[in-house]
Order: structure tokens, then sequence, then C-alpha cells
């Protein structure tokens, strides 16, 4: 960014947070709408390891133990999931060792990510107050189905979209899928005016659901964490007065790999699903690199790394170490991290969706504080992690402050 025009942002930046409205600039994408679904099975956490042993017809003390101290750390407390008894009883197959099972859970898999992907968009679509039709970009995310053609056709089939719509699939990106849209969507809106964007993400953890297994104690943590659903956004440039309603803008976007890194999340396709591990040095990764990725997404802001406080901060939570960890390297008050950990608390880790469900309490705490007369924070990042390791991030302005 040429100097003058640093200048001018540095400016608006400092002039902006005390008015009553702040606007989107001219030719910058904004997220007008947001939307979510859940499968209709609710799972309390305190009662998740009962189920699922007797689910799966495994009696190991000593794993139920373990994965009993498992979800008391995630800090869960509910998740939605697909899996249920009945799915058990007209899959058996599903808790047994060694069979081939990646046709059964696709059946059950790509019919289910449908069906909420379209529930999240119909929501979204309601909430941006315009006709589908409107709708001229797709991006559909999903690391939980694989078919051709894609999930992206059948939703656009689902929702009634035009055969003209124009579509991109972002497959198995795992959690930082949903802000790799977001990125992709922001590329779309700049270079096509007066387009929008619907993004849908969907997921399941059915693709890797197995039974307890001392071989594998990994397969605890995605017991005790992981959760389904769906999550849409709608954006674009320019949006029209007293027709929508403008959320957050897009100011920045970035993407980085670290190199040599690539087998700390590792997740591969097999006969028998999903076979899916997260190293423990996962935190202590992301700990050691999340400052220096900030700093450069935050580069043309004329924001300094003295000043993480004064910024809002919508991160996909992972898991509560990962929290932790980026809490305590960039020094952040408790609060910072509130909606992250209560996405956290009431879906569990979603993958790719869960960004999705940290924006919507970002926007019911922002709407809260307006209505108390508090003040909010104008500028913030969007951050994700996944599979690479690849970092995503967004830096954004809130418009409801």
């Amino acid at each position: 960014m040429p100097p003058s025009e640093m200048g001018d942002f540095r400016i608006e930046r400092q002039t902006k947070q005390g008015d009553s409205t702040v606007k989107a600039n001219p030719g910058k994408t904004t997220l007008l709408a947001l939307g979510k679904a859940f499968p209709h099975q609710l799972v309390m956490q305190e009662y998740l390891v009962e189920g699922y042993f007797r689910n799966t017809n495994c009696d190991d003390p000593e794993l139920k133990e373990k994965l009993a101290r498992l979800c008391r750390t995630t800090t869960v407390k509910t998740r939605y999931v697909v899996m249920s008894e009945e799915i058990l009883k007209k899959y058996p197959e599903l808790i047994l060792e060694g069979l081939p099972t990646v046709q059964q859970r696709l059946d059950i898999s790509n019919k289910a990510v449908t069906q909420m992907a379209i529930e999240a968009s119909e929501a979204c679509i309601k909430n941006w107050g315009r006709p589908s039709s409107d709708i001229t970009h797709l991006i559909y995310v999903s690391s939980s189905e694989a078919r051709l053609p894609g999930g992206d056709l059948y939703l656009a089939k689902g929702l009634g979209l035009s055969p003209d719509v124009h579509r991109v699939m972002l497959y198995f990106m795992g959690c930082s899928g949903g802000v790799a849209g977001l990125r992709v969507a922001k590329d779309i809106a700049e270079n096509n005016p007066g387009s929008r964007i619907l993004l849908a993400t969907s997921e399941t953890t059915i693709i890797g659901f197995k039974p307890p297994s001392a071989d594998r104690p990994y397969d605890l943590v995605g017991a005790a964490l992981f959760g389904d659903g769906a999550g849409a956004m709608l954006l674009g440039t320019d949006p029209i007065s007293n027709v929508e309603k403008p959320l957050f803008q897009l100011h920045t976007a970035m993407q980085t790999f670290l190199p040599n890194t690539e087998k700390t999340i590792d997740g591969r396709l097999t006969e028998e699903g999903i076979n899916f591990r997260l190293g423990r040095d996962l935190p202590n990764i992301i700990e050691d690199n999340v400052e220096g990725f900030c700093r450069k997404l935050m580069g043309p802001s004329g924001f300094s790394d003295k000043e993480y406080n004064k910024m809002f901060w919508a991160v996909h939570p992972g898991g509560p170490a990962i929290l932790n960890r980026l809490e305590k390297r960039l020094e952040l008050s408790p609060e910072k991290l509130s909606s992250s950990r209560r996405a956290l608390r009431d879906y569990g880790n979603a993958s790719s969706n869960t960004i999705v469900y940290v924006l919507e309490y970002m926007i019911e705490e922002s709407l809260k504080m307006k209505k108390e007369g508090k003040v909010d924070y104008e500028w913030g990042l969007i951050l994700a992690f996944g599979p690479g390791i690849t970092f995503e991030g967004i830096l954004a302005k809130n418009l409801l402050v």
C-alpha cells in the first residue's frame, strides 16, 4: 500500500471508532448474512462416553477412562452429530474392525452434508433478504464427502439456483476451509462487481467414525472434540442501502503454509473411512508461528503488535489448547476469545463450519455492547488453522460498532 493510502487508512481507523455507524468502503467485500443448520442428534458431553462405548459394543475400562478425561478437557458441552443408533442398526459394519465401509459412509455422508448445506443456505438467504435468483456465485466447502459431480452441484440444485451460477468447490481443507472460502469469495466479489456469492460449509464425522481401539488412541480425541453441522455466508461488494445489512468488511486476506509440517494434521481416505491424526505438537507450532502471521496480515493497516487488545479476534476454535496458546502468546485479555470459546462449548470443533458460529456470536456481542452504549472494536482478525499446516487469515472491519 502506498504511503499516502496508508496514512488515509490510519486516519479512517482513528476517526471512525466514535461514529454511530461504520460504513463499508466502496469495492470492498462485505459479509451480508449468516446462516447455520445442524443434524437432529444432540449429544450432551456428559453422556457421550457411556453412549459411545455402548453403541460400539466396547467394554475397555482404560479406554473409557481416557475418553472421559479428554471430554473434561475439551470444554465442549454440547454437539450435534449425524450418527445415531438407527444408522448403526442399518450399518452394523461401521463398528467392526477391518471391514471396507467407505461406500456405506459416503452414502450417509453425501446425503447428510447436502441436506445440512441446503438448510443453512436457506437460513442465510432468508436473513439476507434478497431472492436466491440474485446469487451469482457458489462456493462449497467440505471435508466430509467425495463424489462426482460434487456437492456444489447438488447444493445448487437443492436451492433452485440458476444453472448459470458459477461454482467453486474446496474439498478436504479441514478446519481452515471456512476462512479459505472467505478468501476466495473476496477475490470473486472484488473482481466481479455486482456479484453476490453464497459460501456454504457442511461437515459430518460419519466419514471418520470408528469404534474405540487401543491401537488408535488418537481417535478418542476426535470422539471428544468434533461435531457436525453446516454454515452459510452471503458476500458481495457495495451493499444496497435499505435492502442489505452489511456485517463485516473483508479488508485483507492471506494464506500461508508452514514447511515440513505436513504430517502434523494427517488425514487419509481409506477403505475404512478417514484415518485422522493430530500431532501433539500442533498447539506449540501454532503458538510459535501465529504472531508472525498476524503481523504480516496487519501490516497494511498500520496496526502494531502492541494493539492486539484493541482489535476483535474471530478465531476458529480447533481446541482449547490452541486458544490458550494463542491467548498467551499475544497477551490477549480473556474476553477477546469469548466467541471462539462459546462456539467450541456449544458445537464442538465442527471443522470448516465453526467460523460461522464464531462470527454469529461476535455479532450478538457487538449488538449487545452497542445497545448498552459500550465501546466495541472496529478492526480485527478472522483466523483458522488447517492441514499443511496452513494459516488462513483476514483483516476485517466490524460494521456493527
